[in-house]
């Protein structure tokens, strides 16, 4: 049976996807959404990349878990 979810995989889910539709925007529209609600590498814009990078390696490390075993 497969892993649920927990609420840390979900945050990280979410960030996750955030910051991959951010980059669509960044390379659409040359438009950083986090840039531009939070300032240009303001201590606050950095703290939101550097999650989006954490989850990223979270969701990478418990992907192999959430396969369906036969």
């Amino acid at each position: 049976m497969p892993k649920k979810l927990n609420v840390l995989d979900w945050i990280a889910l979410v960030l996750v996807i955030v910051g991959g539709l951010n980059w669509a925007l960044v390379g659409f529209f040359s438009f950083d959404l986090v840039a531009y609600l939070l300032g240009s590498l303001t201590l606050l814009s950095r703290i939101v990349y550097i999650l989006v990078g954490l989850s990223a390696i979270y969701l990478a490390a418990i992907t192999p878990s959430l396969q369906k075993k036969n």
